[in-house]
């Protein structure tokens, strides 16, 4: 029996946009792997910023690829427009509780970079930006590394440029044509996307202060209450890595019919 046009099986544009999409996710995720690796094998006599390096490279990997495959889909037509009484806001696309928890350690990493900065010395080698001066037993020593100028410089700059790249995106889909669940979405994975790299700089930031604390036996009260606050706020770190790597691996789009 002859089959007609209509009956053959075909895959609607809507999936395979989609599929583009989680394919151009993971892409960026594998790109940023691929680099952050080849980065952090090169000889260097600063492991450090080698590792800062391939942390940042993987983030920014991960916020293209979420960002390419977000241009993939266009903003579909519509034939009729309607206006609404009620302004788009970004903010009521994104995760209403993952948002703020990101928000907060982006702040708490822009701080502790400014203090870091501020407390920063040079290290034995006399390079500028790379340890703190710790006077213990009467000896006075550099320890580090330490997220001084040196370090905080290319994370900033990777903060600054993904947060702009980002907070457009949101801003084009909280205003262009769809359905509110395409957007939510869409603006979770961006969101996602932006914490990533908001976390792993974290993360690296919190390990250098604490390696330094654990190297000195003489940081007193004010390095009993650092360590209070950095070692859960790695491990809320740690939770919010790993929620920003499932939801951009795992984007609910792609299920929707």
């Amino acid at each position: 029996m002859h089959r007609g046009p209509d009956m053959l099986d075909t895959v609607p544009p809507e999936r395979l946009l989609a599929r583009a999409d989680l394919c151009a996710r993971w892409a960026g995720l594998a790109l940023g792997a691929v680099v952050a690796q080849r980065v952090a094998v090169r000889d260097s006599d600063d492991v450090a910023m080698t590792f800062l390096s391939a942390v940042t490279a993987f983030g920014l990997c991960a916020v293209g690829g979420v960002l390419l495959g977000d241009s993939l889909t266009p903003a579909p037509l519509e034939a009729v427009r309607t206006a609404s009484l009620a302004p788009r806001r970004v903010r009521d696309h994104v995760p209403p509780r993952m948002a703020p928890l990101l928000l907060f350690q982006s702040a708490c990493l822009v701080v502790l970079l400014l203090i870091g900065v501020v407390a920063a010395s040079p290290d034995s080698m006399g390079r500028a930006g790379r340890a703190v001066t710790v006077t213990c037993d009467g000896v006075t020593r550099p320890l580090g590394p330490w997220p001084g100028l040196h370090f905080a410089t290319p994370m900033l700059a990777s903060i600054a440029l993904g947060t702009v790249a980002c907070g457009w995106a949101l801003r084009r889909i909280a205003h262009r044509p769809g359905g509110n669940q395409q957007r939510h979405d869409r603006s979770w994975a961006i969101t996602a996307a932006w914490g990533l790299l908001v976390s792993s700089q974290l993360l690296l930031v919190l390990a250098m202060i604490g390696r330094v604390l654990s190297r000195t036996t003489c940081a007193g009260m004010l390095g009993n209450v650092t360590a209070l606050v950095i070692y859960p706020l790695g491990l809320v770190t740690l939770f919010s890595l790993g929620w920003c790597l499932f939801t951009i691996v795992m984007p609910r789009a792609v299920g929707d019919e």
